[in-house]
C-alpha cells in the first residue's frame, strides 16, 4: 500500500524544503493514492516505480514553488501566444512536436527538464546540463522495460515531451495517470464538470513551470502538445486567453485503437489488471466529449486561432504541413528548416504497431456514428 503522507515526507527530505506554498494539489494526491491503493493491482516494478513517480511529481512542486520565493522576478516573465497542438492521440502529434523542436526560434518542453525542472536550466548550459544523462538513463531503462515503446513512439529526452506530465504534477489529469494505473474512480473525478476549477488551477500551475523554464532559457515562443488539452481547452484559455491551436487529425477507429494499445502496453509493467475493455469504452466515452468540447470553442474563439494538420499527409510531406502552420500563424520558415527535418525523418523512421480493435471493445460501425459529427466536419 502507498501512503501519501510517507510520499510528502520523502519530497521534503530528497529536497530540504518543507513549503507546499498553495497546497490544494495535495488533496487530489491523496485522492489518486486511494484510487491506487483500491483498484490498481500493482506489479512487483509498479510497487517501486509508481511511489517514486509520485514523489518525482512533488518534488517539483516544492522546488518550483521555493525558487519562485527566492526570485519572485521569474513571475513576471510572460508567456506570450503559446502555440498548443491539440487532437486526438496517436494523430503524429508526438514526431510534430519533434519537428517544430528542430526551429532554433522555437521553445519546447524536453523531457529532462519536464523530469526535474530545477535548477532552472541555463542557455549556456542546456546543451550539458547533468540531467540529460540522468535522464538518457532512465528513458535506457524504461525501453528495455516496454521494448514496444520505441515502435510506438519517437523519442529522445532531448526532444519534446508532453506538457501533461505538468498537468499530473498538479495531481488533476486522471486520463494521463491512467497511462500507468487503472484509477477509474479518479479518472471520473477529474474529467467531471464540477472538477473544472482544479483544473484552471493546474494550468495555473502549468504556466508557473513554463515561466520558470524560460527565465534563464530562451526562446520564449512556446510550441506545447498533449492529447488532454483537447478535452480541457475551457480552463486553458482561461489562463492562456491569447492561446492558438495546431489541430491534428486522424481517423478516430485508428486513433484510439492505437492509443489503447499504447496504453496497454504501457500499463503492463506497472499493474496486473490493464483491463483492455475499459480503456476502448473509456476512450470511446472520453474522446468524443473532448471533440465536442473543442470544436464548441473553436466555434466561439473562431477558424484563425486554429490550424489543421492531418496524419496521412504528414507521413507523406511534413515539410508543406509545417510550412501552411508557419503561415497561417505568421511565424517566420527558418533557414535549413527542411534539412533538419529530413534529417530526423531518417533517424526515426515510422515504427511497426499492430492495434487490434476487438482486443479493446472497438465496434467500428458503433465508432463510425458516434463520431460521424468530427470525420464529417474534417473530412476524415
Amino acid at each position: 500500500m502507498i501512503d501519501a503522507n510517507t510520499l510528502m515526507k520523502a519530497a521534503k527530505e530528497r529536497t530540504g524544503l518543507s513549503d507546499w506554498g498553495d497546497d490544494w494539489y495535495l488533496e487530489p494526491m491523496h485522492r489518486l493514492v486511494d484510487a491506487i491503493n483500491t483498484e490498481s493491482e500493482l506489479t512487483e516494478f509498479g510497487a517501486g516505480a509508481v511511489p517514486e513517480m509520485l514523489i518525482a511529481h512533488l518534488v517539483n512542486q516544492l522546488e518550483a514553488h521555493d525558487w519562485f520565493k527566492r526570485h519572485p522576478e521569474i513571475g513576471e516573465e510572460e508567456i506570450v501566444t503559446p502555440l498548443f497542438g491539440i487532437g486526438l492521440p496517436r494523430t503524429g502529434s508526438t514526431a510534430f512536436s519533434h519537428m517544430m523542436g528542430l526551429d532554433p526560434a522555437t521553445r519546447i518542453l524536453r523531457v529532462w527538464e519536464q523530469e526535474r525542472h530545477c535548477p532552472p536550466p541555463e542557455k549556456a548550459t542546456e546543451l550539458t546540463d547533468p540531467r540529460i544523462a540522468i535522464s538518457q538513463a532512465g528513458e535506457e531503462g524504461f525501453q528495455q522495460l516496454v521494448p514496444e515503446a520505441t515502435e510506438m513512439l519517437p523519442r529522445g529526452v532531448d526532444k519534446s515531451q508532453e506538457c501533461a506530465h505538468v498537468l499530473m504534477e498538479a495531481f488533476s489529469s486522471g486520463p494521463s495517470f491512467e497511462l500507468f494505473v487503472h484509477v477509474p474512480s479518479f479518472n471520473a473525478r477529474t474529467i467531471a464538470p464540477e472538477y473544472e476549477a482544479n483544473m484552471v488551477r493546474a494550468y495555473e500551475y502549468h504556466k508557473r513551470v513554463l515561466q520558470l523554464l524560460q527565465w534563464r532559457c530562451p526562446p520564449k515562443r512556446w510550441y506545447l502538445k498533449t492529447p488532454v488539452h483537447t478535452y480541457d481547452i475551457e480552463p486553458l484559455l482561461k489562463v492562456y486567453p491569447d492561446a492558438n491551436f495546431v489541430w491534428t487529425h486522424r481517423e478516430p477507429q485508428r486513433a484510439l485503437s492505437s492509443v489503447c494499445s499504447l496504453i496497454y502496453h504501457f500499463r503492463r509493467a506497472f499493474v496486473d489488471n490493464p483491463n483492455p475493455v475499459y480503456l476502448g469504452h473509456e476512450h470511446r466515452a472520453y474522446w468524443v466529449e473532448a471533440l465536442t468540447r473543442s470544436l464548441a470553442a473553436r466555434e466561439r474563439l473562431g477558424e484563425d486561432r486554429f490550424h489543421d494538420v492531418y496524419h496521412r499527409v504528414q507521413i507523406v510531406d511534413p515539410v508543406k504541413q509545417m510550412r501552411e502552420v508557419y503561415a497561417h500563424f505568421g511565424w517566420p520558415w527558418p533557414e535549413g528548416m527542411e534539412a533538419r527535418i529530413a534529417e530526423w525523418q531518417e533517424e526515426h523512421p515510422k515504427g511497426q504497431h499492430d492495434a487490434r480493435p476487438e482486443f479493446f471493445g472497438l465496434d467500428p460501425e458503433e465508432m463510425a456514428a458516434e463520431f460521424r459529427f468530427y470525420t464529417e466536419r474534417f473530412g476524415l
